[in-house]
């Protein structure tokens, strides 16, 4: 959900560009220093607490570091303080920086950024909260008509940023169903999708996430209408958001919206627990 793109007219540089320029700087200097330590992005990980594939994506300067990330690799690499020192540059150029998300999209982006309460349906890939670099490449390269280069790249780096709300804390109470067939689709690979499932492992075991899984067995389903999102943004009342073709839609009308809700509620209840749902999640990355 929140997936499907149109085309847009390129923006004229702004201080997204100077922030993402400074995220990527930071990231060669992790990854120099990294490597003159013998480590490799696994191993970096491990010792910092963060996934392979989260490594990777910050040394790209694809995923905007947090403060205790340079920190903790300050620490570790022994850089004597060149990380550490680009902390209050970080937070600055946060702050400053928007996410050049296409036109039609920033409405919701601006509530899903704000969100105290976040709930996602998708029956057809996984949701872009939840992608992983690898997974949203070969997303956006299969599109049709096809994207250039460029845009692909930003359009990936911009979906990764969305990803920071899972950082902050407290973060928004999210939940999560995705049909089962999502699970068994190799959008992009093998490999690709054993890491996105890795991905989901890590994210469904968030105190603030709930993962669950539509089984594909199910002989009754509440919701066959697509998929969709219920969002609440701080101090405002839950609002749906839903895409076809292209085609998105920002529901606002108290009737409408408490159709949606009863479905997914019913939904939740239909679906496996989400300790059940990471189960069967291990049980298929292993088969892969």
């Amino acid at each position: 959900m929140a997936d499907t793109e149109r085309e847009e007219r390129p923006e004229p540089a702004d201080d997204a560009d100077s922030a993402t320029d400074l995220f990527r700087a930071l990231g060669r200097q992790v990854k120099l220093l990294r490597e003159r330590a013998g480590l490799t992005q696994r191993e970096l990980g491990e010792r910092l607490g963060y996934g392979e594939e989260q490594i990777s994506s910050l040394e790209r300067g694809r995923r905007i570091p947090q403060p205790e990330y340079l920190v903790a690799a300050d620490e570790l690499l022994g850089a004597g303080g060149l990380l550490k020192v680009a902390v209050e540059d970080v937070v600055r150029a946060k702050a400053k920086a928007r996410v050049r998300h296409p036109a039609w999209f920033r409405d919701y982006a601006r509530m899903e950024q704000d969100a105290v309460e976040l709930h996602d349906y998708s029956n057809q890939i996984v949701p872009g909260l939840l992608q992983t670099e690898d997974y949203a490449r070969a997303i956006f390269s299969m599109r049709r008509p096809l994207l250039d280069e460029e845009t692909i790249e930003r359009r990936v780096a911009d979906r990764l940023a969305r990803q920071a709300m899972f950082d902050n804390w407290p973060g928004p109470t999210a939940s999560f169903i995705l049909e089962e067939v999502i699970l068994h689709r190799p959008l992009g690979g093998r490999a690709t999708l054993a890491g996105q499932l890795k991905q989901l492992l890590r994210i469904g075991r968030l105190r603030t996430v709930e993962l669950q899984v539509m089984p594909t067995d199910r002989e009754e389903h509440p919701n066959t209408a697509g998929a969709f999102i219920l969002v609440t943004p701080t101090g405002g009342r839950q609002v749906a958001y839903t895409e076809d073709q292209g085609y998105s839609r920002l529901i606002v009308d108290s009737e409408e919206v408490r159709v949606i809700a009863s479905r997914y509620g019913i939904l939740r209840a239909q679906a496996l627990t989400p300790r059940e749902s990471l189960i069967l999640i291990e049980k298929l990355l292993g088969e892969l």
